[in-house]
Formats: structure tokens, sequence, C-alpha cells
């Protein structure tokens, strides 16, 4: 496994491309088995996750050509198989998102229960509901959800808690179901808003995206169309907090902030400033970084993906800050590790409180998750030595090239082999 050595103490300055976002590309590839022909997909970022949802639609029958300038093409014209086995399903959730759509066009699908994440539990109950009440049969059987449908039917859905998956998945289903779907306390991410672009461009007729009541009118067939996939928003917030936290200049190139005002809102009460131009947004640190409290929240509330590299950079405020976490259980792993760096982090439930220091120390840790390895690196950038993060291969989920990104920055970062 590789390893991740910073030398930290230096303030970033530069330009960043921002990659398309997983969130975005992994639901919209799902989404591609509505359709025959081939469908053309650009901007999609190089990441492991990408790679597995390859290979499950591979399984499935699916076709590949690989384009010019991070672009796909897939084809589901030859899908033989109607299963989502336990192998690859484990090693990403996103998996269960070929749920819907392989009831919706082929009228059943197999697919391996997810079970837990290193985060918490997500169960896709749902999702299953969602689908019982189209018309679908559901059956848990050796680990397995065996769903079978002869024709979905439109419904109205109302979720007891919105849900990001569970939105996409029951949107994906409804666009191939007879008459009118109707999905209540949806998710209104931004990267549900691309998928829902997405199927509009493809010949979907769907009302509402964005906020919590989505309208669905089922139509008979969706044609291929080229997408370009949207920008990774919680990239584009991971390195503004990197301008923060090291007191650097970054410029998000093409970015306009869309989608992150309430992460901006926040970094702007640690003392971050932006400045807007043509070529892009630029993120300023500050001297001194302040304390800010938060509560993470669904969109457009603060992301929970967001709430670890946020920790790292108040570790550093001049008060205290208090971070509630909302969305999932075991969010705070990252915190033992900060805290071998020199945070003065206390966790009582889903609440930390987070005492700032005057400067973090460099030390040997260790990622836990995706998120946890962005706060890792945050807080090497930042400390004073060295410090060597293991287990980085949660970060090759989620950052194309994390350390290449950062490395004309200014930053003293390399990969080793361990």
């Amino acid at each position: 496994m590789d390893k991740i050595r910073i030398q930290g103490g230096i303030p970033l300055k530069g330009k960043v491309v921002l990659s398309g976002a997983k969130n975005a590309a992994l639901p919209i590839m799902s989404a591609a088995l509505l359709t025959d022909g081939w469908v053309t997909l650009s901007n999609l970022p190089a990441l492991r996750d990408i790679q597995t949802e390859k290979k499950l639609l591979s399984f499935l029958g699916a076709s590949f050509e690989e384009g010019p300038e991070a672009s796909l093409r897939i084809n589901s014209s030859k899908i033989q198989r109607m299963e989502a086995p336990y192998d690859l399903v484990k090693t990403m959730r996103a998996s269960i998102l070929v749920l819907g759509p392989l009831v919706a066009r082929f009228g059943r699908a197999r697919v391996s229960l997810p079970g837990g994440c290193a985060i918490g539990a997500r169960p896709i109950n749902l999702h299953l509901k969602g689908l019982e009440l189209m018309g679908a049969r559901i059956d848990l059987k050796h680990g397995y959800v065996e769903a079978k449908a002869r024709q979905l039917q439109g419904a109205e859905i109302v979720f007891d808690i919105p849900t990001v998956t569970g939105t996409e998945n029951l949107m994906m289903a409804a666009c191939l179901a007879k008459g009118k779907t109707i999905i209540g306390n949806a998710a209104k991410e931004p990267e549900v808003v691309d998928l829902a672009n997405f199927l509009t461009a493809m010949g979907a007729k769907i009302e509402g995206v964005g906020t919590d009541i989505i309208t669905i009118h089922g139509v008979s067939h969706l044609h291929p169309t080229p997408y370009r996939i949207m920008a990774d928003r919680i990239e584009a917030a991971t390195y503004m907090t990197a301008a923060g936290i090291t007191g650097g200049e970054i410029t998000l190139v093409n970015y306009d902030g869309s989608c992150l005002e309430t992460v901006m809102g926040k970094l702007r009460e640690a003392g971050l400033e932006f400045s807007q131009k043509k070529t892009g947004l630029t993120v300023h640190g500050p001297q001194k970084i302040k304390s800010v409290s938060l509560t993470t929240r669904p969109y457009p509330g603060f992301p929970t993906d967001m709430q670890a590299q946020f920790m790292a950079l108040i570790s550093l405020g001049q008060d205290t800050s208090l971070i509630k976490e909302t969305i999932f259980e075991n969010r705070f792993m990252h915190v033992s590790e900060l805290r071998r760096m020199g945070a003065d982090i206390q966790v009582s439930g889903n609440q930390a409180v987070i005492k700032g220091v005057s400067r973090l120390l460099g030390a040997p840790v260790m990622a836990t998750d995706l998120r946890a390895s962005a706060s890792l690196v945050l807080a090497g950038l930042a400390a004073d030595g060295t410090t060597e993060i293991s287990r980085v291969y949660h970060l090759d989920r989620g950052y194309e090239g994390l350390e290449k990104k950062l490395l004309p920055l200014g930053a003293r970062i390399e990969r080793i082999k361990e």
C-alpha cells in the first residue's frame, strides 16, 4: 500500500483544475443502462470507484470505448446479466444504483445488499419501499435483493428522510414506468440535479428537480446522448480549505462557487476571502483562523463530506468550535489521528468540541475513510515537520491525483511505496 509524505508549513499558491464529480458520475453511468446505443460521458474523474463501476457494467454486458480528455462511451444494448454480485458491491456502495435501471428496463434485478461501511450504516429500505409502491416484487434472499416487475407503475412515494441514492434510484426507475411518479422529501443535492439533467437530455420528463418534490412522467424509451459531468464540489471545497489552513491563495479554474454557498459562508466566518473573476474563483487564506461552529445537514446545509476537512481547519482556530454530525453516526474517526498531530478535540456522541491550538505537528497517521484522508492531508500541509499518512487508497476513491495537483501549488508532498 502507498503512503503520502508531507513536509508542512508552506502557504499554497497557484491554480487548480477541478475534476468531474464522482457522486454525479456514478449514478449517470448507471443510468446508461436505461437506453440502447452509445452514451458519451465527458469530464469523468480517474478514480477507483469509476473503475469499479465500469467493472460492474461490464459484468452486466455493457461495452466501452475510451475517448480523449476524460471521456467514455458506454453501450448497454447487449445487457446479458441482471445481477450485481457481492464481490463488486462490497467495494462500492453506489453499485446499488443499478437496481432501479435494471428493473425499469428489463423487469428484474438481483443486487447484493451493500451492508454497512466505515462511516456508518446506510440502509436501502427506502429504495425498496419505493420500488414496491411502483409495483415491484421484492425478495431478500441469501444477502441479495431480488426485484421483479413486468412493468413498473407510477406511484406517490414520500421518503421518511431525504436519501440521495434512494432519490436517484427511484427517479431512474420512474423514467420508464407507466404513468406519473411523485417523490416527496426528495434529496436536493447538486449531483441529483446533474443526474436529472442527464436523464432529461435522454428524453425523460422530470419536474421539480432541486426541490423536495420531484415529479417524473414515464416515457416508453430513452435515447443515448452526450453529457458532461459537473465539477466536483467537494474537491473544490477541499482546495478552498487547503488555501485557508496554509494561509495561501488558490484559484479554482473556471469555477464559480455554485453549489457551495453554505460551505463558503462557513469558510468566510473562519477568515477566508473569495474573489470571482472570469478565469475562476480565487480563495485567499487568512493570517489567523477564526473558530466556527456548524451542524452537518442535507443539501443545501453543510455537507457531511466536508466535516472532516473543516475540522482540520478550525483545529487551528483562535477559540473553541463545536461540530455536530447529524448524517452519519460514525464520522469522527479522523479525530484520534488529528489528536496525534496536536489537535485538541473532544467527542461526545455526535458532537465534537474543538479547542484551537497555535500549531499542528507532523506525525505518522492512518486514514480511515475518504474524507478523513483529505482532512489528514490538509492538517499535514499546515503542520510543522513531516506527516506520513498510511492507507491512502481511500483518497484514490474520491480525489483524482491529489498530490499531483498540490505539487504545483508549492506543497512538499510525495507518494511513497510502503
